[in-house]
């Protein structure tokens, strides 16, 4: 039997996170809540929760927090068909923090089940027949057999005529900046879709330029969605640049996760047929939403809380 694939599918490492129940730092903290949290799979359910149809794929520990996520992802209505709980192997951990006010992130993921993905392992038949991937720098980042498998979904993609959309997700704690470069601009110049943040672009490209970096952007073929640039997103476009302010949130609780919320819109947005302008409108506003409680994932936006906003509706308590 032929299993049909989902429109958009996004694969990566997700791991089990921990934080203190309190604001005490980890040190001190006595009790730690559990989670789990990934860039791909909070993208992934913030897709699902829009109503799209989406899938994820990766590596998981078979333990009790491989397990739980799978069966998570699963229930938030995520394609988890591809997805694989190996023996013997661990799922990556991470703790985090808040130290001076700000978000320390400590990662236990060496020699994860997910670090070990290879590019025998992707079913090149469930990409083919996706009309989306999306991929990041973080699975590119996790080993060379990871980003080889990058590489191949990506070629698989292209070669099947699969749009390609790719987030940087700069993370300096898996590699330093020289290799981050290296492999991140080969795989800028093969999407069609490039969604980095400007704090990301001014690393990447050496440069606070932002002409001198639109110039580069602007030879690529994708189109490029530039976020954090002020209180506004610009949009490079076959020569044209838009900007689209970001939609204000009421309050900030927790950031984690706005990138992924903001991406999850935007990729429902553009499959859904909207423009480029429309979806980074609807992808706005899922980010404001997202840093308004706390969580990785947990705060993403269903569609009818992201329809009242952009409508300006009145929100009915009770």
């Amino acid at each position: 039997m032929t299993v049909k694939s989902p429109d958009i599918i996004t694969f990566g490492e997700t791991m089990a996170l921990f934080m203190p129940v309190d604001d005490k730092g980890l040190e001190r903290a006595p009790q730690l809540s559990q989670g789990f949290g990934g860039a791909e799979s909070n993208v992934a359910i913030g897709i699902a929760r829009l109503g799209g149809s989406v899938g994820w794929f990766g590596h998981l520990g078979a333990d009790p927090f491989g397990t739980s996520i799978y069966k998570t992802l699963r229930g938030e209505g995520v394609d988890v068909a591809q997805a694989k709980l190996v023996e013997g192997e661990s799922t990556g951990l991470m703790f985090r923090e808040k130290v001076a006010g700000r978000v320390a992130v400590h990662y236990y993921r060496k020699n994860s089940a997910a670090s070990k993905m290879q590019p025998e392992d992707l079913d090149a038949a469930y990409i083919q027949g996706s009309k989306l991937l999306h991929v990041t720098g973080i699975t590119a980042a996790l080993s060379s057999n990871c980003l080889e498998t990058v590489r191949e979904a990506v070629r698989i993609a292209k070669d099947a005529g699969v749009k390609v959309c790719f987030d940087p997700n700069l993370r300096l704690k898996l590699w330093t900046i020289e290799e981050a470069r290296a492999a991140l601009l080969p795989l800028a110049a093969q999407a069609d879709y490039f969604l980095p943040g400007w704090d990301e672009l001014q690393l990447i490209y050496e440069t606070d330029d932002f002409e001198a970096v639109v110039d580069k952007l602007s030879a690529l073929p994708a189109v490029c969605v530039i976020k954090g640039v002020g209180e506004k997103t610009v949009i490079l476009d076959k020569g044209t640049r838009t900007e689209v302010p970001f939609f204000p949130a009421q309050q900030v609780v927790d950031t984690v996760g706005a990138g992924d919320a903001f991406c999850a819109g935007f990729l429902y947005g553009v499959q859904q047929g909207l423009s480029t302008e429309e979806a980074v409108r609807l992808a706005s506003v899922g980010g404001s939403l997202a840093v308004q409680t706390k969580g990785d994932w947990e705060a993403l936006p269903v569609r009818a809380m992201v329809e009242q906003q952009l409508g300006n509706k009145a929100w009915v308590e009770r």
